[in-house]
């Protein structure tokens, strides 16, 4: 996929009225410090266009980033280590929560688990929640760099196994891009197949 230009078009705060968009949506989620913004980054071909940090919980706001006016990645709040209050963290549930119900152009939701470890508990809520709300999603198994080959297949069933899930898993590293053609060529059939109908 060539990425010929990249728009933060939208930011949405707890308050805002989500936007009514007419492409269709990708959504990514995940725990705070499992590597969004570097994914998000390399699915646009850009350093550092969606803010990474060493300070996880850094995204408070659903992103919406216009892609070859085409398409949208959409940078949901991560959940779990942001150092805020519960009140605060039921605000953005109930934020992600309203955008998957009301969206009406998004097409996939990516969820991002860290290869080292199993799936934690806020992981399995949040793939059985994206389901309950009507969706597959697609799981992007991150930081593969940071495992030895030979344990790949072994974290992969873990985090299968795990989620329960039967659906996709696509192994990714920031680092070396492996994956990245993968997640691209699966956007780009969706795409290409709305074009045509």
């Amino acid at each position: 996929m060539v990425i010929k230009s990249v728009n933060l078009e939208t930011v949405c705060g707890i308050t805002s009225t989500l936007p009514k968009t007419e492409l269709p949506e990708f959504a990514f989620a995940g725990k705070s410090n499992v590597g969004k913004s570097s994914l998000i980054n390399a699915l646009m071909n850009r350093k550092s266009y969606a803010r990474t940090s060493a300070q996880p919980g850094k995204t408070q706001t659903i992103n919406f980033y216009n892609i070859n006016d085409e398409f949208y990645y959409v940078d949901l709040p991560g959940y779990g280590y942001a150092r805020v209050s519960e009140e605060i963290k039921a605000k953005w549930g109930k934020m992600i929560e309203r955008y998957l119900h009301q969206s009406k152009q998004l097409r996939v939701v990516f969820l991002l688990i860290d290869i080292r470890h199993d799936p934690s508990a806020n992981d399995k809520q949040m793939y059985d929640w994206i389901i309950h709300q009507g969706f597959e999603p697609v799981i992007i198994a991150t930081k593969l760099d940071k495992i030895k080959r030979s344990q790949v297949q072994k974290q992969l069933k873990a985090i299968r196994t795990g989620l329960n899930t039967k659906g996709t898993i696509i192994p990714f590293s920031a680092e070396t891009k492996q994956g990245r053609e993968e997640i691209w060529d699966f956007l780009e059939n969706i795409v290409q197949s709305e074009k045509n109908n």
